[in-house]
């Protein structure tokens, strides 16, 4: 039950996370994150990663693998942001571990200029995180969320819908 917590401490937090562009073809940077982005693979590095950092990993990649989605959102030319969360309603059953049915969601309000994405948090703090973009990939530095256990660091990758 302790890496489904750590799983969704990451991922809750994580959530707010965008993209940036290299784009030069004229749209503003808040165009260029607009859509539906899901969480599919968190990258450790197996070296130096903890034990919930590889717990999480292998969670992500066996539910994506499964086509399920735990983490969601949609990013929209209002600059507002609706997350969809089901990793709370995460359950083992014997060996598997279903897809929730149930899932959580939130909108919240966001600021995306050069690469770095300003939002405010469930608690109402201002949160600044730094994020790439290439194509549909998104990927945040996992270091960058301050979250215990993740010191070791990783990417949270996430692909446009």
């Amino acid at each position: 039950m302790m890496k489904f917590k750590f799983l969704l401490l990451f991922i809750v937090a994580a959530l707010f996370f965008s993209c940036s562009s290299d784009s030069n073809d004229g749209n503003s940077n808040e165009n260029t994150i607009v859509g539906i982005w899901q969480a599919h693979e968190l990258k450790v590095n197996n070296d130096t990663a903890s034990d919930d950092e590889k717990n999480a990993r292998d969670l992500l990649a066996y539910l994506t693998a499964k086509e399920c989605y735990v983490l969601s959102f949609e990013f929209k030319v209002d600059l507002t942001v609706t997350i969809e969360n089901s990793v709370e309603y995460l359950e083992r059953d014997g060996f598997d571990i279903p897809c929730p049915t149930e899932k959580d969601t939130e909108t919240t309000v966001y600021v995306y200029e050069n690469g770095k994405l300003t939002y405010t948090d469930e608690d109402q703090e201002t949160v600044t995180v730094d994020v790439t973009i290439d194509g549909d990939i998104m990927t945040v530095d996992a270091s960058d969320l301050d979250i215990p256990n993740l010191n070791a660091g990783g990417q949270l990758i996430f692909k446009r819908k």
